[in-house]
């Protein structure tokens, strides 16, 4: 369980942060926007991409804090 929260953590804050840079540099960096498909797709996000990319992030943050705290089965 501790290692599927960090690896699930590590990706959301990895690809929050992509998407923050992507969404600062104008879609310059395409291959980073890996949280594009969830922005474009949603119709509610629509305007709102780079709020969405920073909750990924801290979401990640928020999963990698926690997965700290999880007891390690031996």
């Amino acid at each position: 369980m501790k290692k599927s929260l960090e690896v699930i953590g590590f990706l959301l804050a990895l690809f929050g942060v992509a998407g923050v840079v992507r969404e600062l540099t104008d879609g310059w960096f395409r291959l980073l926007g890996v949280t594009r498909f969830l922005t474009e797709n949603v119709g509610f996000l629509e305007g709102r991409e780079l709020f969405a990319d920073i909750v990924i992030a801290v979401l990640g943050v928020v999963l990698l804090i926690v997965s700290d705290r999880v007891p390690r089965k031996s």
